[in-house]
């Protein structure tokens, strides 16, 4: 590519990832699963997400193709087991079910500090932030100019990508400072809503694409 077609092209690539990772919306979304952590916890949280979402879009973007034909793996399939677990966690969110972080006793604390640590790599990093939707964009991103140029660009560019999204969580204490805790419960709830809403539409995608494929 020119470099004139590699500047549109990252910028392309650059919009497609902030439209998928959508990490101004997300913001919400993990403060109202961290809104309970100290702020140490919520920074650790949020880089181990994105540190995960990394990984695994980094992986997609070399290996993508090759995986999914090792493990008979469709898009589809993966859109509605991401579906399912997305739509779990929102059910949580809005029934408000209580975050056990208050717990005093070493035990339950060490038992939070696991909660986090899982919460980091799911649902957070995947399937919220590296979900299908995005699995798939990277993969298309990649396939639009094979070389190694291209795959090394889409990669870099989520990257940065990974760090804007990891400067708005860690901000996201301060923004839950600044606001009322009944309306954080509130927006918790609207939050598990739009999650559970998310979610469904992950298994109508993947129902759809199913029936593509077998309609062929």
């Amino acid at each position: 590519m020119h470099v004139h077609d590699i500047y549109l092209h990252a910028i392309t690539v650059f919009m497609g990832f902030f439209a998928m990772l959508n990490p101004i919306g997300n913001l919400p979304v993990f403060l109202g699963m961290v809104q309970d952590f100290d702020q140490k916890t919520q920074k650790r949280v949020a880089f181990k997400a994105v540190l995960v979402a990394f990984v695994i879009i980094a992986v997609f973007s070399i290996l993508g193709n090759l995986i999914f034909r090792l493990f008979g793996i469709t898009l589809p399939a993966f859109q509605i087991a991401g579906g399912i677990i997305v739509f779990i966690i929102g059910f949580q969110m809005l029934n408000a079910k209580e975050n056990p972080i208050h717990a005093q006793s070493s035990d339950e604390k060490e038992q939070m500090t696991k909660v986090a640590e899982d919460m980091a790599i799911s649902p957070l990093g995947i399937p919220l932030l590296a979900g299908p939707g995005t699995i798939s964009t990277a993969m298309n991103f990649v396939g639009v100019e094979k070389s190694v140029l291209n795959v090394v660009l889409v990669v870099v560019i989520f990257g940065i990508m990974c760090l804007i999204t990891y400067l708005l969580f860690v901000s996201a204490r301060g923004i839950a400072a600044k606001i009322n805790p009944s309306l954080l419960k509130v927006v918790s709830r609207i939050m598990g809503l739009i999650l559970a809403v998310i979610a469904v539409q992950m298994m109508i995608n993947g129902i759809e694409g199913t029936i593509e494929i077998f309609g062929k």
